[in-house]
This record gives structure tokens, C-alpha cells and sequence, in this order.
């Protein structure tokens, strides 16, 4: 009896291969094959709305290490590239992503531009919001707030090295501003610890406890491209190329635009 047993058993064993192997890649991806994605602020909050999504329609998961674009911090991207921390797609400033295909890091060619990024203020909740609907109220607002916090990234960088210079105010702003590192400049708005905060929007938004007061005018305004690319180290090229197409699509352009970001123009 058990012989028979384990014949009718090896037999449909043997049925369900052949079956399996006539349907090629007809078989669903393993439910543990995992993506590494490092990703800087300005693109977070969108892709962990949109991680649910990818990972339903895909079969992989998404497992998400978050850093800034530039800056010597220990958990910014660069950082975690320079100690080969694994990893299979990069999203992060365009400037800081073709820095790292220099290096090495990054598949050259493999660079693609998610969304676009305007830089705006918050202020604690219920704190009254400036005007900074032209340069010369976005100069008034930064002359009257006590203390003034900005991100170590892209939109940090511009506001130290060249906002203020051309504002005109850089020897009375940069002393009460504080360059973050490591944390959401919105976070320490929210806390008290900043009067005013700037960064990208889609950083800002999504904090509680600070209120978006609005984006720098125009003259004044710098778009960041935020753009995807492809580890030299990854373990699972397709299923990152899967991942950007993703981030690209259609179907992921209400949910970036919720986030504060516009889809960059697909070439």
C-alpha cells in the first residue's frame, strides 16, 4: 500500500513539472525576491505610497534604505555606496547620480529622471506664514525669522552657496541658519527648533506638526531633478529596471503629484 502510495505521489509530482514547464514563465516570481532601493528624501514619501502597488502587481518586494543626495553623513547615499552597503537601484539629484556613474556605482546608461522638485517653506503648525510671493518678501522673511533650518542636499546647497549670495543677505542669514543632517528639516520646524525650514516640497508636506507656507517664486526657484539608476552592484538588474519602469508609468503620476512632484517628461 505505501508503495503504491508513494508511486500515485511521484507520478503527480512529475504531472505538475511537465505542466509548470509547458507554461515557461507562466510560474509567479518567488515571494521572497527583494529589491534594495536607496532613496533621498525628496522622492521618499512617493515611493512608499507607490511600493504597495509595485509589489502587488510584481511579486517582488521592495525593501527601502533612505539618505540624502550629496553630503558627508554618514547614512547619505554617496556614504552608503562608498562602504558597498547592497543595494540595486539609486534614486537621487541628477548631478549626484551621474557623480556616482563616474565612480563606478552606477550602470552607466542606466540613469532615468523620475520627477521634478520645487524647493518651499514651512513653519511650525499654527505659527503665522510669510509672505514669499517675490524675492524681495522671500528676503524680508529670511531677515525676520530668528532661526532658519535647511537640508544638507540639493536644496541646501543652493540656499548656502547661492540664494542668500544673491539676496544680498548672506552675512545676516547664514549665522542663524542650521544645516541639517540626518533628519527632515520639517521635523525640526515642528519641534520649535527652527522658525522657518526650507527644502523640497515633497519633504515638507508630509510632516506633522509643520505647515507648508508655498514654493519660492520664480526667480528665485531651482528645479531638482530627482532621477533613477541601476547599482554596478546589483543582484537583480531586471527587477530594478522593473522598479523604474514603474515609477514612470502612467499609474504612478496621481500618486507623485499627491506627493508634491511632477513626473518627469518620459523620453
Amino acid at each position: 500500500m505505501n508503495r503504491l502510495l508513494w508511486t500515485r505521489r511521484a507520478a503527480l509530482s512529475l504531472a505538475s513539472a511537465a505542466l509548470l514547464a509547458a507554461c515557461g514563465g507562466m510560474a509567479p516570481k518567488p515571494a521572497d525576491t527583494e529589491i534594495v532601493m536607496m532613496t533621498s528624501g525628496g522622492f521618499a514619501a512617493a515611493s512608499d505610497e507607490l511600493k504597495p502597488g509595485f509589489e502587488r502587481s510584481t511579486g517582488y518586494r521592495v525593501k527601502t534604505v533612505y539618505g540624502s543626495s550629496m553630503g558627508g553623513a554618514s547614512d547619505s547615499i554617496p556614504s552608503r555606496l562608498a562602504r558597498n552597503e547592497p543595494v540595486d537601484v539609486v534614486i537621487l539629484a541628477r548631478s549626484s547620480l551621474d557623480q556616482l556613474v563616474a565612480q563606478g556605482k552606477v550602470v552607466p546608461g542606466s540613469q532615468v529622471d523620475i520627477v521634478h522638485s520645487l524647493i518651499g517653506f514651512a513653519v511650525k503648525k499654527g505659527a503665522p506664514k510669510p509672505d514669499i510671493s517675490t524675492p524681495e518678501a522671500v528676503k524680508r522673511a529670511l531677515l525676520a525669522a530668528p532661526s532658519i533650518a535647511y537640508s544638507a542636499s540639493a536644496s541646501g546647497t543652493y540656499y548656502e552657496t547661492e540664494m542668500l549670495k544673491n539676496l544680498g543677505i548672506e552675512a545676516e542669514v547664514k549665522p542663524k541658519s542650521k544645516r541639517i543632517l540626518s533628519e527632515r528639516v520639517a521635523t525640526v520646524v515642528a519641534r520649535g527648533d527652527a522658525a522657518l525650514g526650507l527644502q523640497q516640497v515633497s519633504e515638507l508636506i508630509p510632516i506633522p506638526g509643520a505647515d507648508f507656507v508655498g514654493v519660492l517664486p520664480p526667480p528665485l526657484q531651482r528645479v531638482t531633478v530627482f532621477s533613477a539608476g541601476i547599482s554596478t552592484s546589483s543582484k537583480n538588474p531586471e527587477a530594478a529596471r522593473a522598479l523604474i519602469r514603474y515609477y514612470i508609468s502612467a499609474d504612478a503620476a496621481p500618486t507623485i503629484r499627491k506627493a508634491g512632484l511632477e513626473p518627469a517628461p518620459v523620453k
